[in-house]
């Protein structure tokens, strides 16, 4: 009989900097307790040298000495999306208002609860789960009255998706990005197909461009956007 193991549960790890050796104490107790992963630093410089990917949490106390808690903050927002939480004096609210525009997520004030403190923890880890993240904006091409979306890879005209094949999309959407550069068939080879010369009959360019006019042309016989150079190979004019 095979039993199945279910495997241990994640624990949230987090990083603190503060060079009082008693509050990082006091924090690690408190964390590991309520079953996080705790690892510290004493000074800014060995935390932004040791601070990661795999860190889900950041506590920087903003009084640290030598690099200090807002160079820290800025260092690791401009490298890092995990929640920052500040640790500051009671009547430091300027410092407050500064670590928060610079980029930490909350803060708390020394001396802080226990409870209060795990909790804005807590509260810091569940926002940052349930952010979601910024859609890629869409790369939009027109060429006539053909839409080429690079995100979705479609070509469209009006309602209708084109029928491409991938490689009539790579070298239609190859040529959309270079506008009104022409480029030799052995170009297109080594760009599109990733072909050296002598690998592949250049004329499967010309078939391609052939069959791509068809699809987004107007009158293929008379491409508008499609062009050939004569003594040099084919350019896109918008």
């Amino acid at each position: 009989m095979v039993i199945a193991v279910a495997a241990p549960e994640r624990r949230p790890s987090v990083f603190l900097i503060d060079d009082d050796d008693h509050v990082r104490a006091f924090m690690r107790t408190r964390l590991e307790a309520n079953n996080f992963t705790v690892a510290e630093a004493g000074s800014g410089e060995e935390a932004l040298r040791r601070v990661d990917e795999s860190v889900d949490l950041v506590i920087v106390d903003l009084g640290l000495p030598g690099i200090d808690g807002f160079t820290v903050v800025r260092s690791l927002r401009e490298r890092f999306s995990m929640p920052i939480i500040m640790v500051t004096a009671a009547a430091d609210e300027g410092d407050r208002v500064l670590g928060l525009e610079i980029g930490a997520d909350d803060y708390v004030v020394k001396p802080f609860l226990p409870r209060e403190f795990v909790a804005r923890v807590r509260a810091a880890l569940r926002r940052a789960s349930t952010r979601k993240p910024e859609p890629s904006p869409r790369r939009l091409f027109a060429v006539g009255d053909v839409v080429l979306d690079a995100t979705a890879r479609e070509a469209r005209r009006g309602d209708q998706i084109l029928p491409m094949t991938n490689r009539e999309f790579d070298l239609l959407l190859f040529l959309v990005m270079s506008p009104r550069q022409a480029f030799t068939r052995e170009q297109l080879m080594r760009n599109v197909w990733k072909a050296e010369p002598g690998w592949q009959d250049p004329a499967t360019v010309t078939e391609h461009i052939h069959r791509l006019r068809r699809l987004i042309e107007v009158d293929p016989a008379v491409p508008a956007h499609l062009v050939t150079v004569r003594g040099v190979g084919y350019r896109f004019d918008p």
